[in-house]
């Protein structure tokens, strides 16, 4: 596992997404996750919500199945899984920013948003037939108890989807201080996992590991997107650079975080993994 040098708590994550909640909308969309390219020449919106189509997929979603979201971020993923699966989406954040624009976003009764720490969550036990976690247990401090709470909710044979960004297997010392250390640290991470980590904190939690899959060529092209609309809007937007040379500006670091992100999926130095499991 790989740890951040600097104690990150939950209100350091909910601070970062609160701080660049305009940045992550305007450059990259409501849905903040990465895009799945299939053919590679799929339009950035239709790659991300090919991502959700694979995982719903994964987790078995259809009518009336109860989901809960993990790290929903601004519920684009809850309001997709209920308008066109038919589920029934309960979404938890730890973003008041995230919640207030899910909040406004959301209609109908088939997606509840909460606004809260999934480490202390007071969902009750054996509620949801599947879980979802799409890019945000790397925000969690405890992994371990990511996945206990994920298999404390879940009912008998409910299954549990996990997107992860994740290490390496054995990087080497180069790898971990100039690019997964700095890219926990301003990402606002308190760790990164290998798929090792994640295989035996999930079985150790009680799952049955179904599969992982390394998708890491099919959405590595997110990061040069993302820098070229970042790059873009600085030039056109006086705001990008006033935030950037803001000195009291606590998350302007991601910036650069960005460009760490895409030279360590071209180098191998980071990995995509999306693991399917089940609760015995």
């Amino acid at each position: 596992m790989i740890a951040s040098k600097k104690a990150l708590t939950p209100e350091a994550v909910a601070d970062h997404y609160d701080e660049l909640d305009h940045f992550y909308r305007e450059i990259w969309g409501e849905h903040v996750h990465h895009g799945l390219w299939k053919r590679g020449d799929e339009p950035s919106e239709t790659a991300a919500k090919q991502l959700v189509e694979f995982v719903a997929e994964r987790a078995q979603v259809g009518r009336d199945t109860r989901v809960c979201d993990i790290g929903c971020g601004y519920g684009a993923t809850a309001r997709m899984l209920a308008r066109d699966f038919g589920a029934d989406v309960t979404a938890i954040t730890i973003s008041p920013a995230q919640f207030r624009f899910s909040q406004s976003t959301t209609n109908g009764e088939h997606v509840r948003t909460v606004l809260g720490d999934w480490l202390r969550n007071d969902f009750p036990d054996e509620n949801f037939d599947t879980a979802i976690a799409i890019e945000s247990s790397e925000h969690m401090p405890d992994k371990a108890a990511f996945f206990a709470q994920a298999h404390r909710v879940l009912r008998r044979r409910g299954r549990l989807v996990v997107c992860a960004w994740l290490a390496r297997t054995h990087a080497s010392v180069a790898e971990k201080r100039f690019l997964l250390e700095p890219i926990c640290r301003e990402g606002r991470m308190p760790g990164m996992g290998t798929e090792l980590d994640y295989k035996r904190l999930c079985e150790q939690a009680g799952f049955v590991c179904e599969s992982f899959e390394d998708v890491t060529q099919q959405v590595k092209k997110t990061w040069p997107i993302c820098a070229g609309r970042f790059a873009i809007e600085l030039l056109r937007k006086p705001r990008y650079a006033k935030f950037l040379f803001n000195r009291h500006a606590r998350n302007r670091i991601f910036a650069l975080t960005m460009f760490r992100i895409w030279l360590a999926y071209n180098i191998g130095s980071m990995r995509y993994g999306i693991l399917t499991a089940r609760k015995i």
